[in-house]
């Protein structure tokens, strides 16, 4: 695995801070931080043609792990973003790392890391990562990550 520092993240998404993601010390809660990367990683799977974001029993994937490392202070009016990458994919389950950053002088703020297992929602049963998910994100990432 790339070490974060070194990793190169080809997908951001924005993000707009709004007063309802302040705590009382006047920056972004520690939750959200979460939600921003849920978001990420759902606009991700939307462009690689993985998830058409109409029915969640069709998404595939539920969360297994999560670590964050919060570095700096998110404030209201800050311009953030939130890059998203593949980072590793397993049998049953894709590593998913997150940058979220200063968009105008590109300071690290948060990283971040989620296991999310394949997952079919209806038989409540994890399955195998189907095999155009490896494609679809091999080829958007630049690396083989067939089994």
């Amino acid at each position: 695995m790339v070490p974060m520092e070194n990793a190169v993240f080809k997908f951001y998404i924005p993000v707009e801070i709004r007063y309802s993601d302040l705590d009382p010390q006047w920056h972004v809660n520690n939750t959200r931080y979460l939600v921003f990367m849920e978001q990420a990683r759902l606009e991700y799977l939307c462009q690689l043609g993985l998830f058409d974001g109409q029915s969640f029993l069709d998404l595939k994937m539920i969360i297994a792990d999560v670590h964050v490392s919060y570095l700096a202070p998110i404030t209201l009016g800050q311009k953030v973003r939130v890059g998203t990458r593949a980072a590793r994919i397993g049998n049953k389950s894709i590593t998913f790392e997150y940058r979220l950053e200063d968009t105008d002088s590109g300071e690290l703020l948060a990283t971040g890391e989620v296991v999310g297992v394949t997952y079919d929602y209806r038989s409540h049963q994890t399955i195998p990562v189907p095999a155009d998910w490896r494609q679809k994100i091999g080829a958007f990432e630049g690396v083989d990550l067939s089994a």
